[in-house]
């Protein structure tokens, strides 16, 4: 959204801490410094919502993770370990934990694969399948309204800025 003509800029908690560097270090370009700074700091609110939310149904985001990205990946709803540990960017042992807490809870199970004997699959159990399936949409409207105040031509920018800067940094492909 454009600010009103004739307003005050609009200031952020960012603005206070350049406008701190531009004292201390005027010789320092602190654009970069900004950008990156507003990028984590909404990213801490984004984690901030996400966690409450899935709280609310007893699941961390990690654990919602598992079960999205089971769930989307089509019928039968299961992957191996690998392919959940590229989806999550994380550890063996982080996904063998999260693994571990939702076949606790109910959510997924492991069997073995079919096609090879030295691998497991881990899938969504009806039970997970559904409590995914319940609580996507108000995932979808929690995200939603923290992005509300983007019009939708804003939104299509900002997306392709972060799909160019994530593609920079070789963050291409998912599986």
């Amino acid at each position: 959204m454009p600010e009103e003509e004739g307003a005050a800029p609009l200031r952020d908690a960012v603005d206070d801490i350049v406008d701190q560097w531009k004292a201390a270090r005027p010789e320092i370009a602190t654009g970069p410094m900004a950008l990156i700074g507003r990028i984590k700091r909404f990213h801490a609110h984004v984690e901030t919502a996400l966690r409450e939310y899935f709280a609310e149904h007893g699941l961390d985001v990690s654990e919602f993770d598992v079960l999205a990205t089971l769930r989307r990946s089509g019928e039968p709803y299961e992957l191996n370990a690998g392919a959940l540990l590229r989806s999550a960017m994380v550890t063996s042992g982080a996904i063998t934990n999260r693994v571990d807490r939702l076949a606790a809870k109910g959510l997924v199970e492991r069997r073995p694969s079919p096609t090879d004997r030295r691998a497991v699959l881990i899938g969504l159990t009806p039970a997970g399948r559904r409590l995914v399936d319940d609580i996507v949409l108000g995932h979808v409207r929690n995200e939603e309204r923290l992005v509300a105040v983007l019009s939708p031509e804003e939104r299509e920018q900002l997306t392709v800025l972060l799909r160019k800067l994530l593609a920079a940094q070789g963050d291409t492909r998912l599986l």
